[in-house]
């Protein structure tokens, strides 16, 4: 009874928190429901459909944001930038900014191991409380929410499209920072006809991420993006990166 209401008020302090009365307060609840508390409470449906429905309205307003501000870049700098805006790192220090982690409903488990404080369950939740806020309030009202959410990122980006390029970002940073190159390291397999590739980057003496794809290019700007969102997410929360974090 004591966890119920307690979820009960730390539900109503998000509200608070993000500005946004819900008509349908279930909507709220079923997009703080991680599929580990579920599994525990045996009936509650988990917020990942919701998740995907949010993720899907969370590209839409901000490519339509995109394309109507900045008529003239290319298709490629539209692609970029959404890519560097709608990331893990991004979505997960906004769900930091309004203090999800605090409202989400956890397994035992997961909530004993730090699930309050993962980057990628954070952004699975801030996406599912915007798909959430879509169908309680409509497309007008989420978008506001999500530029504002957003508007810091979006600021920076928007003053270069070309940020989406992983690879030069982490070099830039880990040269500046640690004095030394990221490495890459790439393992192949598959026929000669369909290729596949995977790439780490390690640094600070640690891999820091890892990626796939169809090419090497591809692996590798997958790694250092995930490499990336490490550092990002790393450094808004006060945290070191110089050892691997679970996001």
């Amino acid at each position: 009874m004591a966890d119920t209401l307690r979820s009960e008020d730390q539900l109503r302090a998000l509200a608070d928190r993000i500005e946004y009365s819900f008509s349908d307060h279930s909507l709220l609840l079923l997009a703080m429901s991680h599929r580990s508390w579920c599994a525990e409470d045996g009936n509650s449906p988990s917020n990942e459909r919701l998740e995907l429905l949010g993720d899907a309205v969370l590209g839409h307003c901000i490519t339509d944001h995109l394309y109507r501000t900045y008529p003239e870049w290319t298709e490629g700098d539209l692609a970029q930038a959404r890519s560097a805006i709608v990331n893990a790192a991004s979505l997960a220090v906004s769900a930091k900014r309004y203090e999800l982690g605090s409202a989400l409903l956890l397994g035992i488990g997961e909530d004993r191991s730090g699930g309050r404080e993962k980057a990628s369950l954070l952004g699975d939740a801030f996406e599912a409380l915007i798909g959430a806020m879509y169908l309680d309030g409509g497309l007008e009202t989420t978008q506001r929410f999500i530029l504002e959410a957003l508007r810091e990122r979006i600021e920076a980006v928007s003053a270069d499209p070309g940020v989406g390029d992983a690879k030069t970002r982490l070099q830039e940073f880990v040269v500046r920072d640690y004095g030394e190159s990221p490495n890459y390291d790439l393992l192949e397999s598959g026929p000669d006809h369909d290729k596949r590739f995977h790439a780490t980057v390690s640094f600070a003496g640690s891999i820091q991420g890892e990626g796939q794809g169809t090419s090497k290019k591809q692996a590798e700007q997958a790694a250092a993006e995930a490499a990336w969102i490490r550092i990002q997410f790393a450094e808004e929360t006060n945290q070191p990166i110089n050892q691997p974090r679970e996001i």
